[in-house]
């Protein structure tokens, strides 16, 4: 009798989780979103938009609610006049611009904005979560999907992207490369196609960050065509919402400067190689021969017609889609830290990263294998899982790649709990079945790394690794700002990275801020603090600067101390000041030095 009792509990709890699934993925989004708000509370009432792209898109919808022009996104604060280019859409401006908008009634300008940036990056959240549930529903069974919600939970990389004040626009085009997977793993051809044309389309339409991976999705859809004919319905849709949804968005979110032929954001150059990739495909559906081969030189044939148009029609765009200069690239872009692979952030960042990939690359593979006599699942199984290999990849290259792939890693985690639990669950050892479940459930929640490493004692940080930590800390505060705030108005000479910062939260304008296309302000920047007095003068008339300010000891310092030493950073902090500059007094404890340009 009691066993019964257990069986009906049993089953009416797994009816609920399958039943009631779009409710439990709410409910867990709740919880994320109060712990983030628990946790970041001090970041939200300080303002603590720690990030330079996290400044610049509250000054790009703060310029937009001031009345700057839909298709003008130059950020006139940096370079004025002239301002600076800005390779963003207002996709993404769209629901902090709204936030701001509904509160500011009931609290107030201030208020609203730090509420509307609290907010706004909780909400593409809620759409990664259904998408990744959908997804694990879809490819390991109707109650997995409570399963990716532990791997989740410890994707550091991924949640990063999406904590309160993190409102660039990373958050969106996870959570549309997440729909795009839920995409390719649906049954429903029709349905499946439309959706990953229009999440691909609106993902391009924010930015191209995730642009191979799309490419293999949209590849995915030719293949699974090539393999069975009957997925024409999903090809046909692909290619007509694809097609149409990128020229939509193109007309309604590229910038004025996004019109001419550049290769970093949406313009004529991605949309000219959607529309016709997209024609191809859909000639490729109405066409459909019958014997396969046919379909696969047919597809090769696509392929190299997309691939030659974009080679002869845009030759510019077959480098770094950045395009800057040797000497941009030498000065600043070397040094960024998310542009570098992951194996040069130390072994325990770099374990940390890669651990949750490598799980779910396992994962996967099992997944892949286990589906290998179902044509049909086998496909969708293997297109959704290309483009997380891909990122797993890609951080061999560039870390900024970690997100997407811890990211797209955790279905393929969740894959190793539901394979291998029930071999350990079944056993008729109590050791065997908690030992094994426990081990199998660390394991495919990604968190056997972080709880082994927490038992590695850190190295305790030198001197001079807390001296640096506390300068980029204060630098950045609203406390260490105040006092430059309180300065008469002017332009102001300081570093690359501080520039978006210092025009968030003070009234003074500065020189660049870390956006590649702009070139030669950055170039002039970085040579001012390393070069000569008699150079940074000229540098600072060229620019018409009122002030200079230096944060002593943070990071982009170090730069300067090690690589020229005997550079105007190092002068200044010798104190050797030059007759055009003045000393502009300053709190005792403030972390900045500034001066007056005088002459």
């Amino acid at each position: 009798m009691a066993q019964s009792k257990e069986e009906e509990w049993e089953r009416r709890a797994l009816d609920f989780v399958e039943r009631r699934w779009k409710t439990i993925v709410v409910l867990a989004w709740l919880g994320f979103c109060a712990w983030w708000i628990y946790s970041s509370w001090s970041n939200i009432r300080w303002f603590g938009l720690g990030d330079t792209d996290d400044n610049m898109r509250i000054m790009q919808v703060r310029a937009l609610l001031h009345g700057q022009g839909w298709y003008d996104l130059r950020q006139y604060r940096l370079n004025p006049p002239v301002g600076a280019n800005i390779h963003w859409s207002r996709l993404v401006d769209l629901p902090i611009a709204g936030l701001i908008l509904g509160l500011r009634p009931f609290v107030g300008g201030a208020a609203a904005e730090r509420w509307a940036v609290a907010i706004a990056p909780l909400l593409p959240y809620l759409l990664l979560l259904f998408s990744t549930a959908l997804t694990a529903r879809r490819l390991l069974g109707p109650i997995a999907y409570p399963l990716v919600f532990l791997g989740l939970f410890f994707a550091g990389s991924t949640n990063g992207m999406f904590e309160p004040e993190r409102i660039d626009h990373h958050g969106w085009q996870l959570a549309l490369l997440a729909l795009s997977i839920a995409a390719i793993a649906d049954r429903d051809r029709v349905r499946g196609g439309l959706i990953l044309g229009i999440s691909s389309a609106l993902s391009l339409a924010i930015g191209l960050e995730m642009i191979i991976y799309l490419a293999l999705a949209g590849g995915a859809m030719v293949l699974f065509w090539v393999e069975d004919v009957g997925e024409r319905d999903r090809l046909r849709a692909y290619a007509v919402s694809l097609g149409g949804g990128t020229a939509l968005a193109f007309l309604v979110f590229a910038s004025n400067d996004n019109w001419y032929a550049v290769c970093d954001a949406l313009s004529p150059v991605w949309l000219s190689d959607a529309l016709i990739g997209s024609a191809l495909m859909f000639a490729l559906a109405w066409l459909s021969p019958a014997d396969w081969k046919r379909r696969l030189a047919l597809a090769f044939a696509a392929a190299i017609i997309i691939a030659s148009f974009h080679a002869f029609m845009w030759p510019h765009c077959l480098q770094r889609l950045e395009g800057v200069s040797p000497e941009v690239e030498r000065l600043w872009l070397s040094h960024v830290k998310e542009a570098r692979p992951f194996w040069m952030h130390g072994w325990r960042i770099a374990t940390l990263i890669v651990a949750l990939p490598i799980t779910g690359a396992i994962g996967w593979i099992l997944l892949i294998w286990s589906k290998r006599g179902d044509r049909e699942a086998f496909r969708r199984v293997l297109g959704a899982a290309l483009p997380g290999f891909a990122a797993s990849a890609l951080l061999l290259w560039q870390t900024r790649t970690g997100p997407a792939a811890q990211m797209m890693a955790v279905v393929g985690a969740a894959a190793i709990v539901w394979m291998l639990l029930p071999l350990f669950w079944n056993s008729r050892s109590s050791i065997a079945r908690v030992g094994g479940a426990v081990l199998v459930f660390l394991v495919g929640a990604g968190a056997l790394v972080p709880f082994v490493l927490d038992f590695i004692p850190e190295p305790r940080p030198t001197a001079r690794d807390a001296q640096i930590g506390k300068a980029n800390r204060l630098c950045g505060s609203l406390w260490g700002l105040h006092p430059v705030a309180l300065q008469p108005r002017g332009t102001v000479f300081t570093f690359v990275d501080l520039g978006p910062r210092l025009i968030t939260v003070t009234h003074h304008d500065s020189i660049a801020g870390p956006y590649h296309r702009n070139g030669q302000q950055i170039a002039d920047v970085m040579n001012f603090w390393r070069g000569s007095a008699d150079q940074a003068h000229r540098l600072a008339a060229k620019y018409r600067a009122n002030y200079v300010l230096s944060c002593p000891n943070s990071s982009t310092t170090t730069i300067f101390a090690a690589e020229t030493p005997k550079g105007f950073y190092v002068q200044l902090e010798r104190g050797a000041v030059p007759g055009w500059l003045t000393p502009v007094q300053l709190p005792k404890d403030s972390p900045y030095r500034m001066w007056k340009v005088v002459g």
